[in-house]
């Protein structure tokens, strides 16, 4: 028994040893090189924007290859929107979600590296009573008898992996594993830039909705003007009815405003875990925020390191590379070492006495012959499936690089747009004034004052938007770029 148990460790040993040393088949997976590109944009972008007077008008400048932080929306100053986020981030189903499926990677992972890695080892514990028939043996039924029979046994199996299949299977899963990491990390990066959108459109609703309301007190105003011009014949009763369509069409406007006021703020409720009746969300409003002057813009040579979606399309990509391998090594023999040992006895308490003990060592072989085709076509469908993975990495990519390009494009001329914008809202501003004065000393005609307020109410919703558009934009880009999430992973390790 001693000398069978010491071969056995020998060729456990033997085995495991072709084992590590045995090549894995399939292709090795390496990272793919970034784009060499030394810009995102076709002409390059100025250093900074221009500015603008009021809100949003800040001058940004770009600082090329600066830090992202990782609570971006931080550089907003603005607390009730940093509370909201955190909210967001410790409640929101879609990232519970993503980590949730982050863990069952990782289980799956540790499932099969268990069997992959380790042999497996399994005790038996068994008893029966029997009768034996005598005529089965050749004796009369007289020499029949019945007995109990105990067994207890340990078996131990393996599976050598010569060929690297399980070892590109477990590299599979484990390209798994940083697949749904950085799908997590994608959700933080999504939740956190709706929120600030979402937060953004609030505001400049409300701003809409306050200029027009402006609008209407303004317009009310002028409309009791113009019927006291009536009144002493200096306006026309088409005069009066002019205006009062014009106040009416502005009202029309506010209750779909309004709506969309609510709506956005249900919007908001969800991303941050709350049902829309008992929701506590602040007011956000143009002014609670400060557009950041600074915005640190990632060489184009790290993107591709930096944007979590497409580092989880190199990572399915480094999955598909590894079951190739897999596949390849279907096509190869495997070999299967058991061995096993225990004991037999017709009572409990003769369990492992002299005589009873048994044991068994094996080793078997199996190479595949005719499948029909089978296991080469699922050879060439896994090639397929690379192939597919490395175009939708190579297209996931190229519109990391577009995204980029079209915020760093609209940044610098939406900067140049509310500049435009709200020296036109000046000048319609003065004129409406001026022309109110001239109505009401009877200088100007009823027209005149008509196209001026709207003129001016043109260019005051107008200048709202473009306002809005700005802090959109930086949000926009802090996504593109893939914000800071590689230093909130790096401090969260340190802690």
């Amino acid at each position: 028994m001693e000398s069978h148990n010491r071969y056995l460790k020998y060729s456990l040993v033997i085995f495991a040893w072709i084992t590590i040393a045995g090549c894995a088949v399939g292709p090795d997976f390496r990272t793919p090189p970034a784009p060499e590109v030394k810009s995102y944009t076709e002409k390059p972008i100025p250093a900074e924007t221009v500015s603008a007077p009021g809100i949003g008008g800040e001058t940004q400048r770009f600082v090329e290859g600066g830090d992202i932080p990782a609570q971006w929306w931080s550089l907003f100053h603005s607390e009730p929107l940093d509370k909201l986020i955190r909210r967001a981030l410790e409640d929101n189903p879609t990232l519970a979600a993503s980590e949730a499926a982050l863990r069952q990677a990782g289980e799956n992972l540790s499932a099969r590296a268990g069997t992959v890695l380790f042999p497996s080892v399994d005790a038996n514990l068994s008893a029966s009573r029997q009768r034996v028939s005598g005529a089965s043996s050749g004796l009369t039924d007289s020499v029949a008898g019945t007995f109990n029979l105990f067994n207890a046994s340990v078996g131990i199996s393996y599976t050598l992996d010569i060929f690297g299949g399980g070892r590109r299977e477990l590299e599979a899963l484990r390209a798994q594993v940083d697949f749904q990491r950085f799908q997590l990390e994608g959700a933080h990066l999504t939740l956190s830039s709706n929120i600030v959108t979402a937060a953004v459109k609030e505001a400049s609703l409300r701003a809409t909705i306050q200029a027009y309301r402006d609008i209407v007190a303004s317009q009310t105003k002028q409309l009791q003007m113009v019927e006291r011009q009536s009144f002493i014949g200096g306006a026309s009763r088409a005069d009066v009815l002019a205006q009062q369509t014009q106040l009416a069409q502005t009202m029309v406007i506010l209750p779909p405003l309004e709506n969309d006021l609510a709506r956005n703020r249900n919007l908001l409720a969800v991303l941050s875990g709350q049902l829309p009746g008992n929701a506590v969300l602040p007011e956000f409003r143009l002014e609670d925020f400060q557009l950041p002057v600074e915005l640190p813009v990632s060489l184009p040579s790290s993107l591709v390191r930096n944007r979590p979606d497409v580092r989880a399309s190199e990572e399915l990509m480094h999955a598909a590379s590894a079951n190739v391998g897999v596949a390849t090594a279907n096509l190869f023999p495997q070999i299967t070492l058991t061995g096993g040992g225990g004991s037999n006895a017709m009572r409990i308490e003769d369990l492992f006495s002299p005589g009873t003990n048994l044991w068994s060592v094996g080793a078997g072989l199996l190479q595949p012959i005719f499948h029909g085709g089978e296991l080469t076509a699922k050879r060439r469908a896994a090639i397929a499936a690379y192939e597919q993975a490395q175009a939708q990495y190579r297209e996931i990519v190229l519109k990391a690089f577009q995204d980029v390009a079209d915020v760093l494009q609209a940044l610098e001329a939406d900067a140049r747009t509310l500049r435009a914008q709200a020296e036109a809202e000046a000048i319609a501003r003065e004129t409406l004034v001026l022309t109110e004065k001239q109505f009401q000393y009877g200088a100007a005609g009823y027209l005149t004052l008509l196209n001026a307020q709207r003129q001016h109410q043109l260019a005051l919703i107008a200048l709202v938007r473009a306002q809005s558009t700005r802090f959109a934009d930086t949000a926009a880009l802090f996504q593109a770029l893939g914000r800071g999430w590689w230093d909130r992973n790096e401090k969260e390790t340190k802690q």
